[in-house]
């Protein structure tokens, strides 16, 4: 995703969909739809009053988890 910072940043500002990690409850996978069959996932953590991105990365498939937006 290098060069693609905005689109990273996108996902995390304006995101179609957010799950909770299974494996982590403090981290989140924010998906945006980039095309058709193809879509962006921003994974972040969210601990102690802070949040850093940890990866970002192009995907076909949104990874099971709980959904936490939209309801």
């Amino acid at each position: 995703m290098v060069g693609r910072e905005d689109v990273v940043r996108a996902t995390l500002e304006n995101p179609g969909e957010v799950r909770q990690s299974r494996s982590d409850e403090q981290v989140f996978l924010f998906y945006q739809v980039e095309r058709p069959n193809r879509l962006v996932c921003a994974v972040a953590k969210h601990a102690d009053d802070e949040g850093f991105l940890i990866t970002a990365y192009p995907t076909d498939a949104i990874k099971e988890g709980s959904r936490v937006w939209p309801k």
